[in-house]
C-alpha cells in the first residue's frame, strides 16, 4: 500500500506577528486521498502551532513526543525541539520515521527533520511539503514587495499560488497564530 503523503506548510514572522498555514491535500501517489486534512496543531493551551509534513502516523508520534518534550522543558519550544531531534537521529524507532515538523510561537520559528536538524530559517519563512519551494519563493517576494501584508495574509497568498503550480497542494488552507 502506499504512503499517504504530500502537503505543504508555511510559516512567516513578518512585522512583530507569527503565522502558520498548510492545505488540506493528502495524496496516495499520485491521486487526492483526502481533500480537508487538518496538518496543524496548537499545543501549550495555543502558545505553539505544529505543521507537519510527511507520514501522517509518523508526524503524530513526532507530535506526542515534541508535546512531552515541552512539558519537560516547561513550554521552552527552542529546548524542546532541540531535545526531540536528538531522540529522533538517536532513537532506533524514531529514526524511521518520515516527517518533518514546522514549531511556532509567538516569536519563533524552527524547522525540525529526522536528521538531527532544528532549524531558525532564513528571513523568518519555514516551508515544508511538496509544494514547499513556491511557498517560501511566493511569501519570500510578498515580505520584499508587499511589506504592508500582516503575516496570515502573506501566508494565505504564498499557500494559494503553491496550490496553482504544484498538484500535491490544495486551496483548501488552514491558517493558525500563536497566542
Amino acid at each position: 500500500m502506499e504512503k499517504i503523503r504530500s502537503t505543504t506548510i508555511l510559516a512567516v514572522l513578518h512585522n512583530g506577528e507569527v503565522a502558520i498555514g498548510g492545505d488540506g491535500q493528502a495524496s496516495m501517489g499520485n491521486t487526492v486521498a483526502k481533500g480537508n486534512v487538518k496538518k496543524l496543531r496548537k499545543l501549550q493551551d495555543g502558545k505553539i502551532v505544529v505543521g507537519f509534513a510527511g507520514s501522517t502516523a509518523d508526524a503524530f508520534t513526532l507530535l506526542d513526543r515534541f508535546e512531552e518534550k515541552l512539558n519537560a522543558f516547561g513550554g521552552n519550544m527552542k529546548r524542546a525541539a532541540i531535545e526531540l531531534a536528538k531522540d529522533w537521529r538517536m532513537d532506533r524507532y524514531l529514526r524511521r520515521l518520515e516527517a518533518m515538523m514546522i514549531t511556532a510561537s509567538k516569536d519563533e520559528l524552527l524547522v525540525l527533520s529526522g536528521t538531527g536538524d532544528v532549524l531558525e530559517p532564513d528571513n523568518q519563512v519555514a516551508a515544508i511539503g511538496s509544494g514547499s519551494m513556491y511557498a517560501q519563493a511566493a511569501a519570500l517576494a510578498l515580505k520584499k514587495h508587499a511589506p504592508q501584508l500582516s503575516a496570515e495574509e502573506m501566508v494565505k497568498e504564498s499557500l494559494h499560488i503553491a496550490a496553482d503550480i504544484c498538484v500535491f497542494t490544495n486551496h483548501n488552507i488552514i491558517i493558525e497564530k500563536p497566542l
